[in-house]
């Protein structure tokens, strides 16, 4: 492996901050990702504008500057499956699938192709080798900023060539040292909500994609009584409590809800809670499998601080875990995450 490090570029100060770090200590070169299918001007004019400020950073710092035209690519491995799993019922998180498949898998091999061998990117997380041999994902040092949830999937290689500059450093000292090298994403906000859907409404990006209209169906009670009618089943999501459209005359949260029935349940704020799950798709970083069951630390959702539970390989690429406690509004589709203290064991798809 040479010394070569690419660094993927979004525009912000993160991943500036992450080049001036690489390019102080190896041949390096910049990356911003051309992936999304703009659906406005003001996106398509964003997207200019973040590849200019990436090309400038990397102006500053003397280093090449490339653009990866990765649309099929994001389109096949994240747009598709993501509307695939909510018209399915499911709670995708793409940015879990972008990293996987499109960062740490087209873009590194876009780097790779460039006689780079390494990428680098601004997340927040730290890589670590064990005396085994194997490597390790760690959270971040700013436990606020750690971004190892959407990490989980990398594999034993994707880690042998990964960097992550800012795994020791806090955001804040991050933007101070951006302030410092007067690079104008200092003063950038941190980007929010799915790239692709920059105005949050899922349901209407669905429909524009598929050309589809979701049909109205029946609201139920826990018990199975209809409370009315809800407008289509992708405008729902479990714990969900606004914009149900209906009033019982009491606060009622989404439950679950089926594709195949086109039902959404209704209940209580006591009713989203549960205790024992599935995944699917697993991956596990410091070890092949799971051969006893362990105790461990789960979150089930990207903001949910990691909660104690008992886990369980039960299949080759399924794992039952159960809570301590029960766990608030788990949601299919969206990725459970299993940390031994600092470091993470692996995770997968909850079913």
């Amino acid at each position: 492996m040479n010394d070569a490090v690419m660094i993927a570029m979004s525009g912000g100060v993160d991943s500036a901050v992450a080049a001036h770090l690489v390019a102080s200590s190896h041949t390096a070169a910049g990356v911003t990702m051309e992936h999304l299918s703009y659906e406005s001007e003001a996106m398509r004019l964003a997207a200019q504008t973040d590849i200019a400020d990436a090309a400038a950073v990397c102006n500053v710092l003397g280093i090449p500057h490339y653009v990866a035209d990765l649309r099929e690519e994001f389109k096949q491995f994240v747009t598709d499956p993501f509307i695939a799993a909510y018209v399915a019922g499911e709670t995708p998180n793409p940015c879990i699938l972008c990293n996987q498949r499109i960062k740490f898998g087209a873009l590194a091999d876009f780097a790779a192709k460039k006689g780079y061998d390494r990428l680098a990117t601004g997340h927040y997380a730290r890589i670590e080798r064990a005396e085994n041999g194997r490597y390790l994902l760690r959270r971040a040092k700013d436990a606020e900023k750690d971004q190892t949830y959407v990490l989980y999937t990398l594999t034993q290689q994707m880690l042998t060539t990964t960097f992550f500059p800012l795994g020791e450093l806090t955001k804040a000292e991050v933007r101070e040292l951006a302030a410092q090298l007067q690079f104008s994403a200092a003063k950038k906000g941190d980007s929010q909500d799915i790239c692709f859907i920059p105005d949050g409404d899922y349901a209407a990006f669905i429909g524009r994609k598929t050309g589809t209209t979701f049909p109205p169906g029946d609201f139920l009670s826990m018990d199975g009584r209809v409370l009315g009618r809800h407008r289509g089943i992708i405008h729902y999501t479990p714990g969900q409590r606004k914009g149900l459209g209906i009033a019982l005359g009491k606060p009622a949260y989404v439950v679950s809800k089926s594709a195949e029935e086109n039902t959404v349940v209704l209940g209580d704020n006591d009713d989203l809670f549960s205790r024992r799950l599935t995944v699917k798709n697993i991956n596990l970083i410091p070890l092949e499998s799971i051969a006893t069951p362990m105790r461990l630390h789960a979150k089930a959702r990207y903001k949910q601080a990691p909660a104690p539970a008992r886990v369980e390989q039960t299949a080759p690429n399924e794992l039952t875990v159960e809570f301590e406690e029960p766990q608030r509004a788990i949601a299919p589709g969206q990725a459970l995450v299993l940390y031994d203290d600092d470091y993470v064991v692996g995770g997968g798809t909850i079913c």
